[in-house]
């Protein structure tokens, strides 16, 4: 009985040990705010150098955290039903709820087609790209303008023929890496 009370004491004071030293260790490796603020700006300053190649390949996805009507009122959506998305000269913008009841099959408009007037304007001040380019489909004509920050979070405002306009509110991704769900296109 005496051995297995002075092994768990052992046991514990080992334990105690490794959490000192451990403590100790864990409070060389803290960051100061100025470092912190040097690593955050470095690693924008890269994302920055990656997004300019990815946008000027035209190949990325917008996935839509938020939608937005002329309104300013915001509704929250489903990412891999709400996006637009770029593949060298085709272009889709898609709109879709969980419901599944829509023109599309997913609740809500595909419209698919080829991208013209591509123009990215770059901000090295801001660290934030504007892209602008038009999607002509078969259900009309729609005019993109795009906010890209640093950080890869995005704002498009999409503007047709008729008065209204939608806004996608999200963040970028690869093609590759994104997981977006594409429904019927939407016959005009």
């Amino acid at each position: 009985m005496k051995t297995i009370t002075f092994k768990t004491a052992g046991i514990f004071c080992i334990m105690g040990l490794l959490a000192l030293s451990l403590r100790g260790f864990s409070q060389e490796t803290k960051l100061t705010r100025q470092e912190m603020r040097e690593v955050r700006k470095a690693q924008l300053a890269e994302n920055f150098r990656i997004l300019d190649s990815l946008l000027n390949a035209k190949s990325f996805v917008l996935e839509a955290d938020f939608l937005a009507n002329k309104y300013g009122d915001r509704i929250v959506v489903t990412p891999n039903l709400n996006f637009i998305k770029l593949d060298k000269q085709t272009g889709i913008l898609q709109t879709g709820s969980n419901s599944g009841f829509g023109y599309n099959g997913v609740g809500g408009v595909t419209a698919e087609g080829t991208v013209g007037g591509w123009r990215v304007f770059k901000d090295k001040k801001r660290m934030n790209y504007t892209v602008q380019f038009s999607l002509l489909t078969n259900i009309g004509n729609y005019d993109v303008s795009m906010l890209v920050s640093a950080d890869a979070s995005a704002r498009a405002t999409i503007t047709g023929l008729g008065p209204g306009k939608l806004t996608w509110e999200g963040h970028l991704e690869t093609v590759g890496n994104s997981r977006v769900f594409k429904g019927r296109n939407t016959i005009g």
